[in-house]
């Protein structure tokens, strides 16, 4: 029986759309779907008939499993329960987008909770493959099914991938329920496929992000916050790149190479500022360099992507949480007691050397505490 064919772009309602799928899936029926890469075939994981159709349909060998399609990288843990730092760091970076992670799924995993038909075609090895697409329609979708979905791309195994709906239709036309037409696919290639076990990540299939651009990807980030990032986050910015140099044994300008990154911003800071000039001089002395600072605000980008964000002050700590209280677990104050580290804007020389003298003392425990061989990419 032909499938049916919905064209995305003349619908009247692109909701209707994604309950039509959503009730396809529901019943059992493999729905094609566009996503940022190429068309991808999806069934629900919760039902094994509909994953044994969607070998079928396909043509795949029993030996190449699915990837689980999931709503977001606050679901990791859900099929992770032992995730990494690395394994966390990069799915809140590259989800949704273009990346599908192969993780291990220890037990508690919700993928032991599958039937064994299911878990067999999602996790053969004790492995597992995560995505999480970018497009509306596929994430919307999630928002209304009870588990995840299985994915693949939308053509017969062996064949070129789909990147436009009607490819779909000539290769499944007549192996799918449902089909959504959203015309060209952004990327046109498959997603990169990243085999990620402790801090140790191999790229088993690049497609549309790079090895070059995954290492950064995978770096540790520290992000440090005060008010108008002009003094005291930046002064933090330098000495933290410096002690950590240090204790890598490495040189500032080395570090991102290393897999450490160090940035600064401010909850109200205007972007393109200068550091105070106090600062500056301060900092100069001790041979590390302001002059090309420049401030910028904090955004929704910056928390996402931060692993630390340390704060000078109480305040700047609980304002970040109402805005964005899903970084709870990566946000602390500098001070290791909470102590406010005051603002030295309007100070003399003086007051900046002794918020300097504060910041340092604090940043030298940190650097102290961090754990960087379980840190770092390896």
């Amino acid at each position: 029986m032909p499938a049916t064919v919905i064209d995305v772009k003349a619908a009247d309602d692109r909701r209707d759309v994604v309950h039509r799928a959503v009730q396809a899936l529901a019943e059992g029926q493999l729905v094609a779907f566009p996503t940022e890469t190429v068309y991808g075939l999806a069934a629900s994981a919760l039902n094994p008939q509909a994953i044994h159709d969607l070998r079928h349909a396909k043509g795949r060998p029993e030996t190449n499993p699915f990837s689980l399609c999931v709503s977001g990288a606050d679901t990791l843990w859900d099929y992770v329960p032992n995730a990494s730092p690395l394994m966390s760091r990069l799915a809140r970076r590259c989800w949704p987008g273009p990346v599908t992670l192969v993780m291990p799924c220890d037990a508690g995993s919700v993928v032991s909770q599958f039937s064994p038909d299911v878990r067999q075609a999602v996790s053969p090895s004790g492995l597992v493959g995560l995505r999480v697409p970018a497009h509306d329609l596929i994430a919307q979708a999630m928002h209304f099914l009870p588990g995840p979905l299985a994915l693949t791309s939308a053509n017969l195994s062996g064949q070129p991938d789909a990147i436009h709906g009607k490819e779909v239709v000539e290769a499944l036309g007549d192996r799918v329920g449902l089909i959504l037409d959203d015309g060209k696919c952004r990327y046109g290639q498959p997603s990169s496929v990243v085999k990620v076990e402790g801090n140790h990540f191999q790229m088993l299939r690049q497609g549309v992000v790079s090895e070059s651009v995954l290492n950064h990807l995978s770096s540790y980030f520290v992000l440090f916050v005060c008010t108008g990032n002009t003094c005291r986050s930046p002064m933090a910015e330098v000495v933290m790149q410096k002690h950590l140099a240090d204790k890598i044994g490495t040189t500032i300008d080395q570090l991102d190479q290393k897999g450490i990154l160090v940035a600064s911003a401010g909850i109200a800071a205007y972007p393109g500022g200068r550091a105070a000039p106090e600062a500056i001089h301060i900092l100069g002395a001790r041979s590390l360099d302001l002059n090309g600072h420049a401030s910028q605000p904090l955004s929704d980008r910056l928390v996402e992507q931060a692993d630390l964000i340390l704060t000078m002050t109480a305040g700047h700590r609980d304002a970040i949480l109402a805005r964005w209280p899903e970084a709870r677990e990566r946000i602390q104050t500098l001070s290791g007691d909470g102590r406010d580290i005051a603002d030295p804007i309007g100070g003399s020389e003086d007051v900046y050397r002794q918020c300097l003298e504060q910041i340092e003392s604090e940043i030298k425990q940190r650097v102290k505490d961090l754990d960087l061989d379980n840190l770092l990419p390896s």
